[in-house]
This record gives C-alpha cells, sequence and structure tokens, in this order.
C-alpha cells in the first residue's frame, strides 16, 4: 500500500511512523509534513486545508488510501472530496465532524439521547450570556467557543469579571471568528480527566488505551491553556468498571446516535471525559486523533495501523482484533519559549540526530523544518514530543526527560512533571467515583485524596 496522510504536526508524525512498521506498507507521503516527517516520508507542499489541492495530489500520486488528520479539514469536507474522485479515506465525512465542529450540534446530540454530560445553555447575544451567569452566580464557569479555535476555544473563568470578559471577547470581538458567535455556558465538571480514543466503522466502536494530557502551559497546571505539554498512557484513573460503563452509557450510545442521525461517524472518534462523583460524563468529543494523546496511544498499539484503516473504511472493524502492548508510555512537549502566545521561529534545535531523534528516546517532531543545510530549525509553538515506553510509567517518564536533557535551543520549554498526577493517583480511584458528593474529598495537586 501506498498511503498519504494529511496534515504536519507530532499526531501526523505519529501516525507515520505507525504506519511504517506496517510490511503492507510501501510508501508514505504527506502534506505538508514537517522537518522530521520528511526524514520518512515525501512531503509535498500542499497546506492541510486546501481541499482542491490535496484532491489534484492524491490524483497525482495516487495512493491506496489517504488519511487525513486534522480537524479543520475533515470539517470542510475533505474526506468527501477525496471519496468523490474514488479514493479509499480515513477519517470522517464532513456531517459527522460536525461532533468537534460545532459544540452546540454535539451538547444538543448528548441531550437528545441521553448521553451523560454536563448541564448547559446557549447564548448568541452577550446581553443574555452575561445575564444567564450572573443569574447562575456559579464559578468556575465554562465558557466555550461554538466553533474549532486551534484548541483555545475554552475559557475556565475563575469569577464573574473574568466571564464577562470571555463573553464579550467571544461574542461581540469574535475573538475566535465565526467560531465563538455563539457560544455555550457549561456546568463545571469536577474529578480526574480522561482522554480516550476511539476507533470506529459506524458501526463498531474500539476504544483505544486511555491517556491523560496536561493542557497548562507551567508546572503545577499553573499558566495559559495550550494545545497539550505531554501525556501519559494508560490513565490510572480510568479503570475496568469505569470503562465498562464508558462503554455502555457514552460510546455505544453516541455511535448509535451519529448513525440515528443520518451522519453515522468513520475513522478516529476522541472522548474528553470527566470522572465526576455520578460518573463519567463527555466533556468534548473530537472528530479525530488527539495531540498530543495519539503519540503516547500508537505506541502502544500491536495491531498493523495500516488492517485498521481498511477495516474501518470496508465497515468490517467487528472481524479485526486489535491489542495492545502491556506497560507504559510517556510524551514530554518542548515547545518554543512564548508558547502559547507570541513565540520566534527557526532557532536551531541541538542534540537530534540527522532523522531528527535522540538516542533513548522517540521524537515526534510537531513544529520543525530542515534548513537547507540539513539542520532542525523550530517552526511552531509545540516543537517535538520526547516519547518513551517501559514497563512501567516511573520509568518511560525517567527515559523521556533523559532525552529531553539531550535537546536544547534558544529558550527551550517544556514542563517539568509530566506524570506526576498519574505517579500520585490515589490507590482506589473506585472510591471517588462511586461517591455521592465530593464532601470526602479535597483536591491536592490535582489529585483527588481522601480526608
Amino acid at each position: 500500500m501506498n498511503i498519504l496522510v494529511v496534515g504536519g504536526g507530532g499526531r501526523e508524525h505519529a501516525i507515520i511512523m505507525k504506519l511504517a512498521e506496517s510490511p503492507r506498507v510501501e510508501k508514505l507521503y504527506c502534506t505538508p509534513g514537517n522537518g522530521g516527517i520528511s526524514k520518512y516520508a515525501e512531503c509535498f507542499d500542499v497546506a492541510a486545508t486546501d481541499i482542491d489541492g490535496v484532491v489534484a495530489l492524491a490524483e497525482k500520486l495516487k495512493p491506496d488510501m489517504v488519511a487525513v488528520a486534522p480537524d479543520d479539514p475533515l470539517v470542510l469536507g475533505m474526506v468527501d472530496a477525496l471519496q468523490a474522485k474514488g479514493f479509499k479515506t480515513f477519517g470522517p465525512k464532513a456531517n459527522a465532524a460536525i461532533i468537534e465542529g460545532s459544540k452546540v450540534f454535539s451538547k444538543e446530540l448528548m441531550k437528545k439521547y441521553d448521553i451523560p454530560t454536563a448541564a448547559y445553555e446557549v447564548f448568541t447575544d452577550s446581553e443574555s450570556a452575561i445575564s444567564y451567569l450572573k443569574e447562575q452566580n456559579s464559578y468556575p464557569a465554562v465558557i466555550k467557543a461554538d466553533g474549532l479555535a486551534l484548541g483555545k476555544g475554552v475559557i475556565l473563568a475563575q469569577n464573574e469579571e473574568e466571564a464577562v470578559q470571555a463573553v464579550h471577547e467571544m461574542i461581540d470581538e469574535l475573538k475566535f471568528g465565526k467560531s465563538s458567535a455563539r457560544i455555550v455556558i457549561e456546568e463545571y465538571l469536577t474529578g480526574p480527566e480522561v482522554s480516550v480514543l476511539s476507533f470506529t466503522d459506524g458501526e463498531t466502536v474500539v476504544p483505544m488505551i486511555s491517556s491523560m494530557d496536561h493542557k497548562r502551559a507551567l508546572d503545577g497546571d499553573e499558566g495559559l491553556n495550550t494545545g497539550g505539554m505531554g501525556t501519559v498512557s494508560p490513565n490510572p484513573y480510568y479503570t475496568d468498571a469505569i470503562a465498562k460503563e464508558c462503554m455502555e452509557t457514552i460510546f455505544k450510545p453516541t455511535i448509535e446516535a451519529m448513525k440515528a442521525e443520518g451522519r453515522t461517524f468513520e475513522g478516529c472518534l476522541y472522548f474528553g471525559l470527566m470522572i465526576t462523583p455520578k460518573g463519567p460524563k463527555v466533556i468534548e468529543y473530537n472528530c479525530r486523533f488527539g495531540d498530543p494523546e495519539t503519540q503516547v496511544v500508537l505506541p502502544m498499539l500491536d495491531t498493523d495501523l495500516a488492517d485498521i484503516f481498511e477495516a474501518i473504511y470496508d465497515h468490517r472493524l467487528a472481524d479485526l482484533k486489535i491489542s495492545w502492548k502491556t506497560g507504559s508510555c510517556a510524551c514530554v512537549v518542548m515547545a518554543s519559549g512564548g508558547y502559547p502566545l507570541s513565540y520566534p521561529k527557526g532557532i536551531e534545535i541541538k542534540g537530534l540526530d540527522e532523522k531528527g531523534q535522540v538516542e533513548g528516546a522517540f521524537v515526534y517532531h510537531a513544529g520543525t523544518k530542515l534548513s537547507e543545510d540539513g539542520r532542525f530549525l523550530t517552526n511552531g509553538g509545540r516543537v517535538l514530543g520526547v516519547t518513551c515506553t517501559a514497563l512501567t510509567l516511573e520509568e518511560a517518564l525517567r527515559r523521556s526527560y533523559e532525552a529531553v536533557d539531550k535537546i536544547t535551543w534558544e529558550n527551550v520549554h517544556f514542563r517539568h512533571d509530566i506524570g506526576n498526577r498519574a505517579l500520585q493517583a490515589h490507590a482506589d480511584p473506585l472510591d471517588l467515583y462511586y461517591k455521592d458528593d465530593m464532601e470526602d474529598y479535597i483536591e491536592s495537586n490535582g489529585v483527588y485524596l481522601r480526608q
């Protein structure tokens, strides 16, 4: 098989490397790719959101499959356009990708089909939204832009002043463009967060190994929200009992709901979950592999990813046994100084070999480019995802940070506490899960412990 992957970040690098393990895959292409991806796949200068350009590229390359990885092209209908030209694809069509493309759609879907989620209201004018916030007088308040906003369209307002400012910025100032012309104000949920990616062909849903993301820019979960500063897998809060309940109350009902709505979802459906005292609830859906969750999930996959992609396209996922490796995986994101706000580009990265790697780890490139003389340069906010697998999480983290110490560039930034919450996880998370309320729990460093 020859496969074209659309996208150019760490997630796409992880997909490329897992596909490269397949004995069936002969040639890999990527557009636009990045410096690290270019060492393993032939890259092209076509933007991931350029639907006509990607279709034209596919017609030129004639790949056996096109995997569309990022959210924007999926929501814009790239899979529809490719299938119209006869290409096999991996990824949902536009009418299914709306599950991420519109927060309002996803919330209304969950309400209609009794899928557990936070209580919410929808607003299109700031006056009504602010009146509602004052009436509720409950903080933190969760304020979400309806559409895609590069993972930054969710504001956790700690007080009325922050909430009012967020509403004005989103609705009146259109901080995220049309994406924030309509907003969702949500109940604030408490409990450990869990990310569960899943393979689905619209009939069968197969959850992948769970993971834990670290969204805040600074140690101790301080600072601004980012696209993700690191991940570990599996997530210790996601017990077998919770996994079973999620399958019955969230995963299967979501797939069935989308099918009932005439929006059959085929590809990777990401479930962002909160394990609340009243059970698991959906925080958000994504219509694709998460980033950087993919970087700790796919290294644990033992089944041929090309086989999975084909089985989903052919609607025979139920016939394929998907297995996972034992142990743990950790990914530490190395970012440009200033991320997630402004940051320079074009700074030389030192400590990588000619393949963009470092001894003892696999380095997924997120924001890099190759100079004309073969040096790796920074080219984004999140630059590298330094990843290791091991039998224990402690060992995976130790190896990852050892590898991080070998890589440097001017004003490099990374968190020093990735995985700490997982290592400190309460020995019996079911105590938290089955409590009727939070009175017997205190929050310490983002982990709930019994008093």
